[in-house]
């Protein structure tokens, strides 16, 4: 533990016009704003935190992530040194900053954590001529409504300072607690960096039959899949539950390691970007094709000789075999969940 206590300044800045949250408390614009505008990211940090109540958020425990984009090490340590100045109490960090979505919301309500904080831009493009991107969870795991978005917004219109521990450093890359003095704090600030697969993993396990699925992938009548996580954020999560867990052949999985620029094509899971598995589909060898977006929560589908199933229909195929869905016979069904646009498969 470092036992210097860590200054916190409060740092003068001037508000931007362009900061409206959108697509549940997300902020998506050029990644060369956030490097050349002054104070662009921690401005929106601030608002962000801010936004959160100040008896909520005076020690309580925040989820932050990234995919692994460009410039997300820089901001992730932007983002932990303001945490840490705002009063949050403890972040749970994934190891080197890996997290998608989707695991960030089952940790929020895995350890009943008052938010989370996701450095993407989804499928847009990476790299220094791409994309970055905030998004914020709220404690339920699912993303801000608009009633915080909009707090958001008019925090950042007014917005003359933010506070910060610019002498605050994290290893990422070292599994375990990391604990800091601040100054004026009487209890130490926390990180947490933790497996960016486990808790995840545990949630997939107590919702799947995963007997069913591992004998479906390894046994006699074994199908063949192919799976391209698009150099993002799914690389880790494909590899450890697919093919370490499930028992996949390593060769079922393609583009898992996450690179900052996505290997120079959109994280896009569709037919215009997903070719290499396109292709690989259509050839005929393999039965279940699917792509993911950079921070894990969209996909693609394909069947066997690149049949393209779409959302709608994988929903209604969910819905028709809920009894072969564990979770959903001991808990039950409430609902289902579909944008506006989606087809009557779901009815039918």
């Amino acid at each position: 533990m470092d036992r210097t206590p860590i200054p916190v300044l409060t740092v003068q800045t001037a508000p931007y016009e362009d900061q409206r949250p959108t697509g549940g408390g997300g902020l998506r614009r050029p990644t060369g704003l956030f490097e050349s505008q002054r104070n662009y990211l921690p401005n929106f940090v601030q608002s962000l935190l801010s936004s959160v109540d100040l008896r909520d958020r005076q020690g309580c425990t925040m989820v932050v992530g990234s995919d692994g984009r460009y410039f997300s090490k820089t901001a992730i340590e932007i983002v932990v040194q303001m945490a840490a100045a705002n009063g949050i109490g403890r972040l749970v960090i994934g190891q080197n900053g890996i997290l998608s979505t989707p695991a960030v919301s089952c940790i929020i309500r895995k350890i009943k954590a008052a938010g989370g904080i996701i450095l993407t831009a989804s499928h847009s493009p990476g790299g220094p001529g791409g994309e970055f991107g905030v998004k914020f969870e709220v404690a339920n795991g699912g993303p801000a409504p608009d009633i915080v978005s909009d707090k958001i917004y008019q925090i950042s219109k007014t917005l003359e300072e933010y506070t910060i521990c610019p002498d605050l450093r994290v290893d990422l890359s070292r599994l375990g607690r990391q604990e800091f003095d601040l100054e004026n704090k009487f209890k130490p600030f926390r990180v947490e960096i933790v497996d960016s697969v486990d808790i995840y993993l545990n949630l997939l396990r107590s919702i799947f039959d995963f007997n069913a699925i591992r004998n479906l992938l390894t046994g006699p009548n074994q199908i063949k899949i192919r799976i391209d996580a698009m150099n993002g954020v799914m690389g880790p999560y494909v590899r450890r539950i697919l093919c370490d867990e499930l028992g996949a052949p390593a060769n079922s999985a393609i583009n898992c390691v996450p690179l900052e620029d996505f290997g120079g094509q959109p994280p896009d899971p569709n037919l215009t970007y997903a070719t290499a598995l396109l292709e690989a589909m259509r050839g005929g060898e393999y039965g279940f094709g699917a792509a993911f977006d950079a921070d894990g929560d969209r996909y693609m589908i394909l069947g066997q000789n690149g049949f393209f199933v779409n959302a709608s229909d994988s929903l209604a195929i969910i819905a028709a075999n809920l009894s072969c869905i564990p979770y959903f016979c001991q808990m039950g069904v409430r609902g289902f969940g579909r944008s506006m646009p989606t087809s009557t498969a779901l009815d039918k």
